[in-house]
């Protein structure tokens, strides 16, 4: 089979495209044939190994997969025996933040693996651009007790977090205020949220408006600019560590403040899927994409996702 390789950490100019020995499922595991992944900000931290503290969950001193990949959507081939959930030609997609190798034409994993079956109104593309933003997304919202009626900001609405959190929020009844560049302002305003500010010609922070939560989707502002929109109350939480990981500090100092800093770590992707699985059968969750790159063209794919330039998903088209 054809797998994205690399042996240590580094940029796209570590991988290569392989042939390697196609996995055997043991007694209690599924192999599955990926059709599609994607390319995200996830795997850029298990590409480059960065941050550090990373590495110990993906491999010190060396990766401990050697393919990159971090979510699948494909079919099951093969079942051990002694799996009973799923079946051989069953549609499946799945996520594991800390990397899981499906940038490769076939992925051996465990009956118990956070994984689930295709809705059948969904694509194998849509699918496996469906779990990691909004993993992320939902944990915030989950953890922080987002409710209907509450006031939201989601600054960076366009990437894959900021797109999910949107339509999520939206769909749970809260009260969003989306933030994003100018050419995507019809894309965002297309996802339903209550309100659209373009940065580039308005400052968000501007108006008057307070709300009960601003979601740093993108990692690119910080508490101190967003402190005075935040209601007496209101929680700050952003999808990166901050100027000097501050995000990982705040949550402690501002603890006992009228305005808050909280850094929730993002737990049970099993219980994301399964809510996203729900969401895109119904019809109220649907995934932005991008661009498509094939497998071959995996080092284009990484360096346009690590250049802070795509909008929703990237996918990685496996043949």
């Amino acid at each position: 089979m054809k797998a994205a390789i690399r042996n240590r950490y580094g940029g796209p100019e570590v991988l290569r495209i392989s042939e390697v020995e196609t996995p055997v499922p043991k007694d209690n595991q599924l192999l599955i044939r990926v059709h599609a992944a994607t390319v995200n900000r996830t795997d850029c931290g298990v590409l480059w190994g960065k941050p550090f503290v990373f590495r110990f969950f993906i491999g010190l001193p060396k990766p401990r997969h050697a393919s990159t990949g971090t979510d699948f959507a494909g079919v099951v081939e093969a079942i051990g025996k002694r799996v009973t959930r799923f079946q051989p030609g069953d549609r499946v997609f799945g996520f594991n933040d800390n990397n899981c190798g499906s940038h490769a034409q076939y992925l051996v994993v465990p009956e118990t693996y956070p994984i689930t079956t295709v809705p059948d109104n969904i694509s194998l593309e849509e699918a496996a651009a469906a779990p990691e933003g909004a993993h992320y997304a939902y944990n915030y919202i989950r953890k922080t007790k987002m409710k209907a009626g509450d006031h939201v900001m989601v600054y960076g609405a366009t990437g894959a977090i900021g797109s999910a959190a949107v339509q999520l929020l939206k769909h749970i009844g809260a009260n969003v205020t989306a933030v994003c560049n100018s050419k995507n302002v019809a894309l965002i305003r297309s996802l339903g949220p209550g309100r659209v500010i373009d940065y580039e010609t308005e400052d968000f922070t501007a108006g008057g408006e307070q709300y009960d939560f601003v979601l740093d989707a993108v990692g690119k502002s910080s508490f101190g600019v967003c402190k005075k929109i935040l209601k007496p109350g209101g929680l700050y939480m952003s999808s990166e560590l901050g100027p000097g990981n501050e995000n990982l500090y705040l949550p402690f100092t501002t603890r006992f403040a009228s305005k808050r800093v909280v850094f929730p770590v993002p737990t049970d992707i099993k219980a994301t899927l399964t809510f996203i699985k729900d969401l895109l059968a119904a019809g109220h969750f649907k995934p932005v994409i991008d661009r498509r790159y094939p497998l071959e063209q995996i080092a284009d794919a990484f360096h346009y996702v690590n250049s802070g330039q795509k909008i929703g998903n990237v996918i990685l088209r496996i043949e």
